[in-house]
């Protein structure tokens, strides 16, 4: 059985000739939370109407549960829950009378709605007025209302946007909950690294619409990682004995430069320059920030 949930083809959204989405390639496997990373207006929520069939692509194709999306619109979309952008909710109506609406279009059984409640932490909420709700709670019922269909997949556009942060820690906690107590796959957007690294499994970065990264999340906290800086007497000749002795350096204003080196690795490195007549001034450890990284990434160091 394929365990692709979402793959997009060279994906394209042009407007009067500029691209919006381009020659976008997603794919998000069953099970995982996978976080759609970019800055405002990178193509973020241009690609989620596309995945939901609410704007038709220029070009490319779209595969949700193995199936042409164009082929099988309504049959997927029953499979998926969304929320995009800010949730919609009769202020003056309770909890409860707010999913009852959207039961009833669903058509579902009446006991999913307290399930939902349950699921999102607002039982015993459930039958105050909608307006009398904090920012956090609100996103909670829009995670609720986008639950009640009991989705395969929930896509979710910036779900934590204004939220103090109380409010960041309740939806965080819950869209982690999802995949294990629910077993629902999630996309979830968002603007902020912070985010997506506490709670995604894979990363997908998107800039001026297109993708420049996809992987795992421990594979982008590896590529982040620090470098080990080594000060050291005839630093010409030290670089060339390393590289004898199989470790991969590179000469920076007159600094050894080495790439993600463990601790035993550097001891075993300056033990071999010491011995090979080498004085070792000063061994330094330079962490990048994930946050460094990402900006590197998308171009923002140069913006």
């Amino acid at each position: 059985m394929k365990n692709t949930v979402i793959e997009t083809k060279d994906l394209w959204k042009k407007y009067r000739g500029r691209a919006a989405v381009e020659n976008l390639n997603l794919n998000i496997s069953k099970g995982e939370i996978y976080g759609f990373l970019g800055p405002n207006g990178a193509g973020k929520t241009t690609t989620i109407r596309m995945l939901l069939g609410l704007i038709t692509p220029t070009s490319g194709s779209i595969e949700i549960f193995g199936q042409d999306l164009r082929k099988n619109k309504l049959q997927i979309l029953r499979k998926i829950g969304s929320l995009v952008e800010s949730p919609s909710y009769y202020g003056h109506l309770s909890a409860v009378d707010n999913l009852e609406v959207i039961r009833r279009i669903l058509d579902v059984s009446k006991s999913r709605i307290p399930e939902v409640l349950d699921i999102v932490s607002l039982t015993g909420e459930e039958k105050r007025p909608v307006k009398g709700f904090s920012l956090g709670m609100k996103q909670r019922l829009g995670i609720a209302a986008a639950l009640l269909g009991s989705p395969e997949l929930l896509i979710l556009d910036e779900p934590t946007n204004g939220l103090d942060p109380s409010g960041i820690q309740e939806i965080r906690s819950l869209i982690k909950r999802l995949p294990l107590e629910q077993g629902i796959t999630v996309l979830v957007s968002s603007h902020l690294l912070s985010e997506i690294e506490q709670m995604a499994d894979t990363v997908g970065i998107i800039r001026q619409g297109q993708l420049i990264y996809q992987d795992t999340i421990t594979n982008l906290q590896q590529q982040a990682a620090g470098e080990m800086r080594l000060h050291v007497s005839d630093p010409i000749v030290a670089l060339n004995l390393a590289g004898h002795c199989g470790y991969d350096g590179a000469l920076r204003e007159d600094k050894l430069i080495f790439s993600r080196m463990n601790d035993a690795r550097v001891a075993l490195l300056v033990k071999e320059l010491v011995e090979n007549g080498h004085s070792v001034y000063r061994v330094e450890e330079h962490r990048q920030s994930l946050e460094d990284f990402f900006l590197q990434v998308i171009g923002g160091g140069e913006a």
